[in-house]
């Protein structure tokens, strides 16, 4: 139950922050100069951490972690599995109860789809491992009836863009030797890497498009491996241009610049693809290949104005796929976490699911553009 509720403080805090907020965020304040112990401040990116000149990181919040366990609630099964040991990369996956794995059998026989999913927290907190992401992921596997990975990506600004984009990357390409012929038996055995699905939120919904343009890019997958959708949850995307119904003042913009500077050391620029995928041009969509879009937002966040872009921008360009905006009136970012039990979470978690089956659920949507 503590864990529970420092999870949930810990979103309210996020939500309050310098990327999610209309307000640009106060300066530092004089307790973290650290003049004491002769430290410094190099920059404070509130509310998540502050980076001391000498090079010390003190994250204020989501740095709870959980075991992976047998969930009495759901009947899932989670175990970690370090990938690769000298990059130092882990993940988290989850298992339905294989008890029920033969009930309503869809077109891959006793084999499921994989989701591979990507955490939020502004590149630079939260874990594959912490409370909020484990009950959601177990909620989402044994609603969906997926096999889930769950992959733990290096934080700036200890590891600064790209390393989450290539973490991510190396992870799914795991994934799939795994899912063949690979020493994984949840995934060997019950992995159908033919309804494959990237999922994220907030900054794991923007590495869930880099991957899935990455992929494209790349000239596809291989071994029968397809991408069928990418679900992108209040994805944190920005640009240096508004787009229309964006709120955010000369000050928050300036901020939000500053901090995405921050976490990719200057290696792109806030107009570029990998953040502003509005930006791409119309040929570039098509790397997305067949795969199917949901993008979901929440009215009061001051990023959906972007997220509604993206799904405008898709559609407009002539890639040829589907892109689904689910939209949730009078809800924050991420509300679906600070707040699982919801009725509106509820209906969110069953547009995700339904898009994972493909229609084969009924969606119950407080708001669904298709």
């Amino acid at each position: 139950m503590a864990a529970s509720i420092s999870s949930a403080l810990l979103l309210l805090l996020n939500m309050a922050g310098a990327l999610l907020s209309p307000r640009a965020p106060p300066p530092a304040p004089a307790a973290l100069t650290g003049a004491g112990d002769g430290e410094d401040v190099d920059f404070f990116f509130f509310p998540f951490l502050v980076l001391y000149k000498s090079g010390r990181v003190v994250r204020f919040i989501g740095t709870d972690t959980v075991p992976a366990s047998m969930d009495p609630a759901t009947g899932v099964a989670s175990k970690d599995v370090v990938i690769d040991a000298d990059a130092g990369l882990a993940v988290r996956l989850y298992l339905p109860n294989v008890a029920n794995l033969t009930a309503g059998k869809r077109g891959g026989g006793d084999k499921l789809p994989v989701v591979v999913f990507y955490h939020g927290g502004g590149f630079v907190t939260e874990s594959a491992f912490s409370p909020t992401y484990h009950r959601y992921l177990n909620a989402l596997v044994s609603k969906a009836r997926v096999v889930a990975v769950s992959v733990e990506y290096h934080l700036a600004p200890e590891h600064r863009l790209p390393r989450a984009y290539d973490d991510a990357w190396a992870a799914l390409r795991w994934v799939l030797e795994n899912a063949g012929a690979g020493p994984e038996p949840w995934l060997s055995r019950h992995g159908d890497t033919a309804r494959l699905f990237l999922v994220g939120d907030s900054a794991g919904g923007n590495i869930a498009h880099n991957v899935a343009m990455r992929a494209g890019g790349e000239g596809g997958l291989h071994g029968g491996a397809a991408i069928r959708g990418v679900a992108l949850l209040d994805p944190y995307f920005w640009g240096k241009r508004p787009v229309p119904s964006e709120t955010a003042d000369p000050a928050t913009r300036r901020w939000r610049e500053r901090t995405w500077g921050f976490v990719c050391a200057g290696r792109y620029e806030v107009d570029d693809p990998v953040i502003d995928p509005v930006a791409m041009a119309r040929g570039e969509w098509r790397r997305l290949g067949r795969a199917r879009v949901l993008v979901t937002v929440a009215s009061l966040d001051t990023l959906s104005a972007r997220g509604r872009a993206y799904v405008a921008a898709a559609r407009a360009s002539g890639w040829g796929g589907e892109a689904v905006l689910y939209e949730t009136p009078g809800e924050n970012h991420v509300y679906f976490l600070v707040e699982p039990d919801g009725e509106k979470a509820a209906k969110e978690m069953d547009a995700v699911v339904a898009f994972i089956n493909e229609g084969e659920q009924v969606i119950t949507a407080s708001r669904m553009d298709a």
